[in-house]
């Protein structure tokens, strides 16, 4: 018996020695990334330092990850064409900053009238959203592997430098303006201008732009728009929920054994809760800083502005479905998706109680 006992402790301990020595033998990784956003922005730019902090600490220091601020490798939009040529090793940027190059990376990063963070979450991790974004980046051959590491919550309408009564006032307006909201404010007369964060409060203060958007309050009030233009429109129509995905070089990615490429994948899916839940505190006590402290008027776009808004994405989308299959393949996938979810939005909330 006792015989039995010790042979049957052998078998355990060569057991958990078996399990266990992967871990114990993981080579370690050092990963060079360039994010997109400057480490001092709420949310997109803290997030990613909390996700390399995890990522080393679950892979029980084996992945160390070195952040770069922008610019320091290569330029914010650059970054897509770096990583998947292999001169950096990874990347951190909205998908809308490659519009030019794979216009379809649009709809997996936020979409004008789309959905919110819950609902963007549940068709990317548990419908179609993921297989797709993967796809569409392997279509455009982009040697990368994509997975989503920061969400954050609605945004601001944008800041102007004085009230805006009709459409009319669109007419000829330099605006910095993000994604596939930027097609439908070119079609309302705005002259649209992409920039990354860094250069947005310069091009105010020097009359490049007429009016930016970029971000959440906090995210905005950090960048100090309010000391240079006071009116703040709400809601965000063009971006109620927004994911930022890291990039890896698919050689960086496929060096990494299973147990480490899963580590990262769960480690990202948390990064996505986290920058969530930070997006979520903060907005508040900002927006009402602003008004008490900063001078701010907060504006709501009128149901009129709202209903042309609407429509005039719908003219977009209808374009970029008929000259790219692609783009029109993940669309419908969504679309698809948000029809049936309907149903749970409109019978499972409470309505909202939204200023107008």
């Amino acid at each position: 018996m006792k015989k039995s006992r010790a042979f049957m402790f052998v078998i355990l301990l060569t057991a958990i020695a078996a399990i266990a020595a992967p871990a114990a033998h993981a080579k370690k990784v050092l990963i060079k990334l360039q994010q997109a956003y400057g480490a001092n922005l709420p949310t997109l730019g803290i997030n990613p330092a909390w996700w390399a902090q995890q990522l080393n600490e679950v892979s029980g220091g084996d992945i160390n990850v070195k952040i770069f601020e922008p610019g320091k490798l290569v330029a914010p939009f650059e970054i897509l064409d770096a990583v998947s040529a292999g001169k950096i090793d990874a990347g951190i940027a909205g998908d809308g900053f490659f519009a030019g190059k794979i216009p379809a990376g649009q709809i997996f990063s936020s979409i004008p009238f789309g959905p919110e963070a819950a609902e963007y979450m549940a068709w990317y991790y548990h419908g179609n959203g993921a297989k797709l974004h993967q796809w569409v980046y392997d279509e455009s051959k982009f040697n990368v592997k994509v997975i989503p590491v920061t969400i954050i919550p609605p945004e601001t309408a944008g800041w102007f430098k004085k009230p805006i009564a009709s459409v009319e006032d669109f007419k000829g307006l330099k605006m910095r303006f993000y994604g596939l909201g930027g097609q439908m404010m070119q079609k309302l007369g705005m002259s649209v201008n992409l920039m990354p964060a860094g250069e947005l409060f310069p091009a105010l203060e020097k009359g490049v732009i007429d009016a930016t958007e970029f971000s959440t309050p906090a995210i905005d009030q950090r960048l100090g728009f309010h000391k240079l233009v006071k009116y703040n429109y709400f809601p965000g129509w063009h971006q109620q929920a927004t994911i930022i995905p890291v990039y890896f070089n698919k050689n960086v990615w496929n060096s990494l054994d299973k147990a480490q490429q899963k580590i990262v994948e769960i480690t990202c899916m948390a990064s996505m809760t986290n920058a969530l839940a930070q997006g979520e505190y903060e907005q508040g006590a900002v927006i009402r800083e602003n008004i008490e402290k900063n001078g701010v008027k907060n504006m709501f776009w009128s149901d009129e502005m709202l209903a042309l808004f609407q429509k005039t994405w719908e003219e977009v989308a209808k374009e970029q479905c008929e000259k790219d299959p692609v783009f029109k393949k993940a669309f419908d996938d969504l679309m698809a998706f948000r029809k049936d979810y309907a149903y749970w939005q409109s019978n499972g909330f409470l309505p909202r109680n939204c200023k107008k």
